[in-house]
């Protein structure tokens, strides 16, 4: 963890104030949080990455220190924010890391805008199933404002985040991640948040798991370096998901962190880290190729194979 804060810089886009931190030179690496996250859950991985990289880390549009408007919160408005956020920034291209739901920005970012996307890195990712913790579903449920409105009382969030905190120290895979919801839970104390939260899940998410899927167009990253990375004891997002993505992008990098839950970048930062380092300095940046894009879209998906070479890291 970093001795002190680290500056957090602001930019303004289309009337609303973006927070994001830049820190590091090299190529561009671009982190994307999950849902109801922020740039610190990047926090222990950060300091490692920036010795080789330029690592952007932003706060999605309706979390953390970002603006949370009502607006656009669907993954193509989310990728669109990422690229007006570079383009800002001067940054052509990136690998783009996306956690969870970042996962989803990151596959839509380089749908999108596959000649800025030197390759894509999934952590935890949603979109490649339905599967996915009913805490998550629950937010789509009719209610769910008011019902967090009050439990979010000081009072009863201050005995709900401490109890969840507490309970991380239970010798149970189910509680591995609960101090990260603990964080997730207090941040809805913000009705603001609580509304793009509400705004951004129904836009993935419905009562019977996730709705939006990359199974259409897995195809195109056939041009693109892919590597997906899962924490074996995953209770939000089930683990089998990383052999979905294998299946579905075959010449893509699985691997799986044991002793790790849906945060393995906060489970085991230096393993993290060295694993993204690795696969970057092991492959070639996409390069943007219009004509082989047309023929893909042309020639449409193939039957997946699994081809993809997945590993269990089992060293420290």
């Amino acid at each position: 963890m970093p001795d002190k804060p680290r500056e957090v810089q602001h930019v303004t886009i289309h009337g609303h104030r973006r927070a994001f931190v830049k820190v590091g030179t090299g190529p561009a690496l671009l982190l994307l949080h999950g849902l109801g996250c922020n740039h610190t859950t990047w926090e222990p991985v950060i300091d490692l990455l920036a010795r080789r990289y330029t690592v952007i880390a932003p706060d999605l549009l309706g979390h953390g220190q970002s603006d949370k408007p009502r607006a656009d919160y669907s993954l193509g408005g989310f990728a669109n924010g990422m690229r007006d956020l570079l383009t800002v920034l001067g940054i052509e291209q990136a690998t783009v890391v996306g956690h969870s739901f970042g996962g989803g920005v990151a596959m839509q970012f380089a749908y999108q805008y596959p000649e800025r996307t030197e390759r894509l890195v999934l952590v935890a990712s949603g979109g490649l199933g339905p599967d996915v913790t009913p805490a998550i579903r629950a937010v789509t449920t009719p209610g769910f404002h008011q019902v967090m409105g009050v439990l979010t009382l000081p009072g009863i969030r201050h005995v709900g985040k401490k109890g969840m905190q507490l309970m991380t120290a239970l010798p149970s895979r189910h509680a591995r991640d609960l101090g990260e919801m603990a964080e997730i839970y207090d941040s809805f104390k913000d009705p603001a948040a609580r509304h793009a939260i509400r705004h951004v899940v129904r836009g993935v998410v419905d009562w019977k798991g996730q709705v939006v899927t990359m199974a259409d167009r897995a195809y195109l990253t056939e041009e693109m370096p892919m590597a997906v990375v899962w924490g074996r004891d995953d209770t939000v997002i089930p683990v089998q998901h990383a052999g979905r993505a294998g299946e579905l992008a075959p010449r893509s990098r699985v691997e799986i962190i044991p002793n790790a839950g849906h945060f393995p970048h906060k489970d085991h930062p230096e393993r993290f880290a060295k694993l993204l380092h690795d696969f970057i300095r092991t492959t070639q940046p996409a390069s943007y190729d219009r004509d082989r894009v047309r023929q893909l879209l042309v020639d449409g998906r193939a039957e997946p194979t699994p081809m993809a070479t997945v590993t269990e890291i089992t060293s420290a």
